[in-house]
C-alpha cells in the first residue's frame, strides 16, 4: 500500500504481529487502557487519557467534537472525520491561504457543522451541550498559551456532562514531544475503536523518518550543508527572523541548522546573527506570505543587509509549505523534508519527485492528493527556488 521503502521497513510478518499485538494488548504505549462494560444504553469503555484521567465513553462513539489547535487534524488522520458533529470557528473561516491540508480535503464538510466555540480551545459549553456529541476530544501544545490540561478537561466535562478525553498535541522536534503526539493518536484511536489506524499512522511516520535518515546518514559532517528556515509561523505569520532551532526536516536529512543551540521551541533570532551565520541555503516557510509585503521574502528582497547573504545572492533560497498552521502539519513536515533533502543532496534523492512524494504523503494522511491546491495558495512557490 505504501511506496518508497515503507514496505521494506515493515514486512508482512511484522505488520501482522503489530496488528495482533494491538488487538490483544491495546498497544497504547502510555499505560492507557480500556475496560468494556455494559450500560443501559449500550457498551461503554473506561479510557485513560493523556493526563491520566479515567473517562468513561460510549464504545464506539457515534459522534464527537474536537476542541483545540490541531485536534480535528488527528481525527482526519484516523479517518474518522465523518464523526465530527461540530467545529470551532477556525474551521468556518474563509481564508485566502489555507495552510491546513486536512481543511483543503474536508473544509466544505466542516464549514457546514455547528459551532462549538472559538479557536484554540475556547469552548462554549452551552453550544457543545446543544449539539450533544457522545465524546469531546480536547488538545493543545504543551508550554503554549493555548495548551490544555486535566483541569480544563474536568471543567468542560463538569459543565456539559459529556465525556472529555484530553491529551497534549506533541510534535516531531524531539523524543518527548514525539511521544506526546503518538500518545494522543493512540488514545483517540482507542476511544474511536481505530487502534489499528493509529498504529498505521505511527508506523508510517517512523518508516518515513527512517528512509530520510538512511539516505543521508553517512554524509560526513564536513560535507553537510548549512541551512536556515525563516518565516516560521507561531500563533500567526512571522518574518525572516522567525525560525525553528530544532526544525525536524533538517535533522532527518543531516543538514546543519545554523540556529541550532537556541533550544527546541520556536525562536526569533537577530538579523545580525543570520548575516553572521550566512547559511549556504535558506528555506522560507510560505506561511510568511500572509504578511503584507511578502514577509520573509520581501525582507530578503529589500533589506540591504539580507541581500548580502550568500544564499540570496547565489540563488539558493527555496520555498517550503507551511510548517505550523493551527498547530503542526505533520504530513507537510514529512513532504517538505523530501524536497529539502533533494535540494541539498540531489544524488541521495535521485529516485524522488518531491511533488509526487508530497501527494503520496497527503493521500495517506488526509485521503486526498492536495499538493497542487495547497501550493497554488502560495503562488506555487513551494518546492521551488524563490526569485529575489
Amino acid at each position: 500500500m505504501l511506496s518508497f521503502r515503507y514496505a521494506g521497513l515493515l514486512t508482512a510478518a511484522s505488520i501482522a504481529a503489530l496488528t495482533l499485538f494491538v488487538l490483544t494488548a491495546g498497544c497504547t504505549g502510555t499505560d492507557t487502557g480500556s475496560a468494556l462494560v455494559q450500560s443501559g444504553t449500550g457498551q461503554t469503555a473506561a479510557v485513560t487519557d493523556g493526563f491520566g484521567r479515567t473517562v468513561t465513553v460510549p464504545s464506539p462513539p457515534e459522534s464527537v467534537v474536537c476542541s483545540g489547535s490541531g485536534c480535528l487534524r488527528y481525527l482526519v488522520y484516523l479517518q474518522a472525520q465523518d464523526l465530527a458533529v461540530g467545529v470551532d470557528d477556525q474551521e468556518k473561516k474563509d481564508q485566502p491561504m489555507e495552510g491546513r491540508p486536512y481543511a483543503l480535503a474536508y473544509g466544505s464538510q466542516f464549514k457546514n457543522r455547528p459551532l462549538i466555540g472559538e479557536l484554540r480551545g475556547k469552548d462554549d459549553p452551552e453550544k457543545i451541550l446543544g449539539i450533544g456529541p457522545a465524546v469531546v476530544f480536547k488538545t493543545g501544545s504543551t508550554g503554549t498559551s493555548y495548551s490544555t490540561s486535566a483541569v480544563d478537561a474536568d471543567k468542560l466535562q463538569g459543565r456539559t456532562g459529556i465525556p472529555v478525553v484530553a491529551f497534549a498535541y506533541g510534535s516531531l522536534r524531539n523524543d518527548a514531544e514525539k511521544a506526546e503526539m503518538y500518545a494522543g493518536l493512540r488514545v483517540m484511536g482507542e476511544v474511536l475503536g481505530r487502534e489499528d489506524r493509529a498504529e498505521e499512522v505511527i508506523a508510517y511516520i517512523e518508516a518515513t523518518i527512517a528512509d530520510l535518515e538512511n539516505r543521508t546518514g553517512d554524509i560526513p559532517e564536513a560535507e553537510q550543508k548549512t541551512v536556515y528556515i525563516g518565516g516560521v509561523s507561531s500563533a500567526g505569520a512571522h518574518g525572516i527572523i522567525s525560525t525553528e532551532p530544532a526544525y525536524p526536516p533538517f535533522a532527518w536529512v543531516h543538514a546543519k541548522n545554523v540556529a541550532a543551540g537556541l533550544g527546541t521551541a520556536h525562536a526569533d533570532v537577530a538579523k545580525e546573527a543570520l548575516v553572521d551565520w550566512d547559511p549556504e541555503y535558506i528555506f522560507i516557510d510560505l506561511g510568511t506570505t500572509q504578511i503584507d509585503g511578502g514577509g520573509a521574502i520581501g525582507e530578503l528582497k529589500n533589506d540591504r543587509a539580507l541581500q548580502g547573504l550568500s544564499a540570496a545572492k547565489e540563488g539558493r533560497v527555496y520555498g517550503v509549505l507551511p510548517y505550523n498552521f493551527y498547530n503542526v502539519n505533520y504530513e507537510t513536515i514529512l513532504a517538505d523534508a523530501y524536497f529539502i533533502g533533494k535540494t541539498l543532496y540531489p544524488d541521495r534523492f535521485a529516485d524522488v519527485d518531491p511533488e509526487k512524494k508530497a501527494d503520496e504523503i497527503y493521500t495517506f494522511f488526509v485521503g486526498k492528493p492536495v499538493f497542487a491546491d495547497h501550493n497554488s495558495e502560495y503562488r506555487n512557490l513551494g518546492f521551488a527556488e524563490i526569485p529575489l
